[in-house]
């Protein structure tokens, strides 16, 4: 009785087993497509952003300064480059302002003006991961990487404009006023003597400086007595002095010529033409290439007549004879040329010889 009990027990294991074999397993529900991960978006472009540091003229000088901070504006309404500028009160703001837009992040930093020379190079050596660029100003072979110098040969176009004073001339006087005396402002005052004789050997030039790039009043003061001594047509090389002597010419009721910037517009009755330097032209040149990268680091850029970088002033033809101007349109395509090589300074002037 008990192995009967035993293997029924055993075959209704048996069974068991085999009806558990027999079923279909359970299908698990498709599992929901993973939604996959959106892609990295890549990290905005860092914003460019340029400077420039004004000498003591200040963005408003009328003059240099002015024209350069309109080239930086002009990179930042073309180019997109963000643009800001410190002002120079003194000699003594150069370098903390060099320091100030450092430290703001720059990828470059303009000075303007021959005077932030040696600031500047400091700031360049000091510094070599940070890009500097400085208007008028070469340092030859000395230049380290990370620093641009740009020079104009504003012999030029102080030549153009001495040869317009030479035949507009009535008194056989001309003058000339400079800032603070130079290798810089010796281009402007000899190409304009070589100007002034190459048109009229006659003519005599008053020269005085000022001693200052500021002072209106002594600018003002120093036409006014070349005016008295006889001299009817007066140029200036001489950043803010020259709105001191562009003020004499119109209360002498007498002629001046401007620099650096078409001038005519401070007095349209007077500024017969003017010395162009188109130093915005330089400054939105190598934002130009910096946005693409280039770099000309360690090397002087030179602009003149061929490159376009200076000039006569387009509002010439207010007031200087037609005549006048085709003959200026000729001296300048024989500079152009290399026909005429301008003096620049006092050693180049003596070996001049007037151009047949």
């Amino acid at each position: 009785m008990k192995r009967a009990a035993l293997i029924l027990l055993v075959l209704l294991i048996g069974f068991g087993l085999m009806a558990s074999g027999c079923q279909k397993k359970t299908e698990e529900p498709p599992k929901a497509a993973e939604t996959p991960a959106p892609a990295a978006q890549p990290a905005p472009a860092p914003e460019m952003k340029i400077a420039m540091v004004s000498d003591v003229g200040g963005v408003n000088d009328q003059s240099f300064n002015q024209s350069a901070w309109e080239g930086l504006q002009r990179a930042q309404t073309e180019l997109g480059i963000k643009v800001s500028y410190q002002e120079s009160n003194n000699n003594s703001d150069y370098k903390p302002n060099l320091e100030t837009l450092r430290d703001a992040g720059n990828v470059l930093i303009w000075s303007i003006g021959f005077m932030m020379g040696d600031a500047t190079l400091e700031a360049a050596k000091a510094n070599p991961n940070q890009k500097y660029a400085i208007i008028v100003m070469a340092y030859g072979d000395q230049t380290p990487p990370n620093l641009i110098g740009v020079v104009f040969k504003a012999e030029q176009p102080s030549f153009l404009v001495g040869y317009i004073a030479g035949k507009m001339t009535k008194t056989n006087k001309v003058g000339f006023v400079g800032g603070i005396k130079g290798f810089i402002i010796d281009a402007f005052d000899y190409g304009f003597h070589a100007g002034v004789k190459t048109a009229n050997p006659k003519a005599v030039v008053l020269r005085q400086y000022a001693e200052s790039f500021t002072d209106a009043a002594k600018g003002k003061s120093i036409t006014s007595q070349m005016y008295q001594k006889g001299a009817d047509i007066v140029f200036h090389a001489s950043g803010g002095v020259g709105d001191g002597v562009i003020e004499a010419a119109k209360e002498k009721k007498k002629w001046v010529i401007g620099v650096d910037k078409d001038q005519n517009f401070m007095a349209p009755d007077n500024v017969i033409t003017s010395a162009v330097k188109r130093v915005d032209n330089a400054i939105f040149n190598v934002a130009k290439d910096l946005k693409e990268g280039k770099w000309a680091g360690g090397s002087t850029i030179s602009y003149g007549l061929g490159e376009g970088g200076v000039d006569i002033a387009a509002s010439s033809n207010k007031h200087v004879p037609e005549d006048v101007l085709k003959e200026v349109e000729a001296l300048k395509q024989k500079i152009i040329a290399g026909e005429i090589v301008v003096p620049f300074n006092e050693e180049t002037y003596k070996k001049f010889t007037v151009p047949k």
